[in-house]
């Protein structure tokens, strides 16, 4: 069966494949024919160059002209005229007097108050009659060996006036007697203790004693 005889087919549709085999039927006529082949050869034509003349650009314009240069006549100093003037000239002057303030009255600084007079140091001196030896102060086992001689000793007065320490520096050649001149002498001494600058203080003393036999 043919697509002309199917009954869905519109006539619309008929006519348009009609057309559809008329131009396939005269494409290949054109074919056959060589006409294709000039229609070719008129569209491939060799194009025709053509030179377009470009415009020439405007001539430069000319420099202007240099100034012209302007001479300057020299100058004349105008001629000195003095004129004579018979009115005296009177100057003036001006004095103003202007009072000044007085300085300001300054105190003088108050006077520094007196030192204190400085007090020369003072050594311990003895308080009573006790710093003394006597011959009851002579050792009695010393007395019966018949020992004498002199014994150094150091001591140290204290702020109160008291021996507080004695030492035996050179030995009268008998340890009873040594003994005895510093047991003596921190039992038995007294003293105004050594001041300095009105204080007070220690003081070291060295004293000899000697022991001799009377009877």
């Amino acid at each position: 069966m043919s697509y002309m005889d199917a009954p869905a087919m519109s006539k619309n549709r008929q006519t348009a494949l009609v057309w559809v085999t008329i131009l396939h039927v005269l494409l290949g006529y054109a074919i056959v024919s060589g006409f294709a082949i000039s229609v070719v050869k008129k569209i491939v034509e060799p194009l025709e160059a053509v030179n377009v003349k470009e415009e020439a650009p405007p001539p430069d314009e000319p420099p202007p002209p240099p100034p012209k240069e302007i001479e300057i006549p020299p100058y004349v100093p105008p001629p000195e005229v003095s004129i004579a003037s018979d009115a005296p000239t009177n100057s003036i002057t001006t004095q103003s007097t202007v009072a000044r303030p007085d300085p300001p009255v300054v105190a003088p600084p108050a006077p520094a108050p007196p030192a204190p007079p400085a007090v020369a140091p003072s050594p311990a001196t003895p308080r009573g009659r006790n710093n003394v030896f006597t011959d009851d102060d002579y050792p009695s086992a010393s007395r019966a060996a018949e020992e004498e001689g002199v014994s150094r000793v150091s001591y140290v007065v204290g702020t109160d006036g008291r021996v507080t320490q004695c030492e035996v520096v050179q030995s009268s050649g008998f340890k009873r007697l040594d003994d005895a001149t510093c047991s003596i002498i921190q039992r038995r001494y007294r003293f105004n203790p050594a001041t300095r600058d009105g204080q007070p203080v220690p003081e070291r003393k060295t004293q000899p004693v000697r022991w001799r036999l009377t009877n």
